[in-house]
């Protein structure tokens, strides 16, 4: 009896120290991935221009080449971490995304970039669907928001990188930039190589039990309320520098700075998003977070001055990275039990998220060049997609709850 209790807190210390190894590995699946392989791009495309590595309308394409590589890596992360295991197929894409950074490093030709682009992409996005799913159901359920905040804090911290290492790295040049990126990228590849846990998802829950027909409602609300989310941080992710620095007439490097404030923002969002949502559940730190955003892209097009349009670029830049942590736990209240299915929800909203965000990205755009370029029609739609997802989701509640008081119902 008295060995039973020091054993006892030994497991738990030990289990304790697995869940927060496996965290970090997934916070550098998510910087590789995301935060790195797509945000580092936008300070290096001046720099491939003027270096004449390709003209500003074929660099532009190969931006674009890692979104259709991200929708590719969404949709097929899981297909193939079910074919090799999950945790190979963390590494695999590691290291591809890892690879692409030094093949970048040599311009050889369009096509070859275009490819290495979108592998970059592919990774990115097999990362963003399986990272945290496979890590968080080694948390307990009530830490499980800042658990995911820490993972998610990934893509922040690429943001912020992007802003400050990235013009630090060009001082060198452009080829030593690429190759900085991927001695970076091997690094935080080695460090989470041998912290992922062993694969223990159970298969063998049918699909039929994953939900209730209420649930399997709201899943799909959720979906569409995400991919809503998508659109609405356009006008700040494409357009909020540009506003400033020509709408405002305030200048490049005013607007830049507007940049590293949302990059801020990106960085510390996932942490208080997940702190919100232990302490009240996801789907109310979700309401809460669909209004604040709403409020937040509408600002600048109220002209209200500058240190509105910096609240606005914090805020908006915190829920960009923030509301990735409070979907995934509320599909997981949606499903509870159902880690499988978690991830197959998880990977659909990845998706409808990936198309909204593309489609917004071009339709936008398109607005803006019919319009003259007005940019408060943007902030407006884009605040307009945020209270769409907020109505939808307050309505699908009020849907749900409406015919009879179920426990499933009460318990998502």
């Amino acid at each position: 009896m008295t060995d039973a209790a020091p054993r006892e807190i030994d497991r738990n210390h030990h289990g304790s120290q697995t869940a927060w190894r496996a965290i970090l590995s997934a916070f550098c699946a998510c910087l590789i991935g995301i935060g790195l392989a797509r945000f580092a791009y936008t300070p290096l495309l001046p720099a491939i221009v003027d270096a004449h590595w390709f003209e500003a309308s074929a660099a532009a394409y190969l931006g674009a080449a890692n979104l259709s590589g991200y929708l590719a890596g969404a949709l097929l992360g899981r297909p193939v971490a079910a074919r090799i295991s999950t945790v190979l197929a963390l590494r695999i894409m590691m290291l591809a995304a890892t690879a692409a950074f030094f093949a970048c490093a040599f311009p050889i030709g369009f096509p070859w970039f275009f490819a290495w682009r979108f592998a970059a992409g592919l990774a990115g996005g097999a990362l963003m669907v399986l990272a945290a799913p496979t890590v968080l159901p080694l948390v307990p359920p009530l830490r499980r928001g800042l658990a995911s905040g820490v993972i998610f804090m990934g893509i922040g911290a690429g943001v912020a990188l992007s802003g400050t290492l990235v013009p630090l790295l060009l001082q060198q040049g452009l080829r030593q930039t690429w190759l900085g990126l991927g001695i970076l990228s091997l690094l935080l590849t080695a460090m989470a190589w041998t912290g992922w846990p062993h694969d223990n998802a159970s298969r063998s829950a049918p699909a039929r039990h994953a939900a209730h027909a209420p649930k399997r409602w709201t899943l799909r609300a959720l979906y569409v309320e995400y991919a809503l989310n998508a659109a609405g941080w356009v006008p700040h992710m494409i357009f909020l520098v540009d506003f400033v620095a020509h709408g405002l007439g305030s200048g490049l490097r005013v607007g830049a700075e507007y940049w590293v404030l949302f990059g801020l923002g990106a960085t510390i969002g996932p942490i208080l998003a997940g702190h919100l949502a232990d302490r009240t559940g996801f789907a109310a730190a979700l309401r809460f977070a669909f209004l604040l955003e709403a409020a937040a892209v509408a600002i600048p097009a109220f002209g209200l001055g500058q240190a509105w349009l910096i609240v606005s670029s914090l805020i908006v830049g915190a829920f960009v990275t923030g509301t990735v942590p409070l979907m995934l736990g509320r599909i997981a209240e949606l499903l509870p039990h159902h880690p499988a299915q978690q991830k197959t929800a998880w990977s659909l909203a990845t998706v409808f998220f990936a198309l909204f965000q593309a489609a917004a990205a071009y339709g936008l755009s398109f607005v803006f060049a019919r319009t003259g370029g007005n940019y408060y029609m943007l902030f407006f739609i884009g605040a307009g997609a945020m209270v769409l997802a907020l109505a939808i989701d307050l309505c699908v509640a009020a849907f749900v709850r409406a015919p009879r008081e179920l426990p499933e119902v009460r318990d998502a």
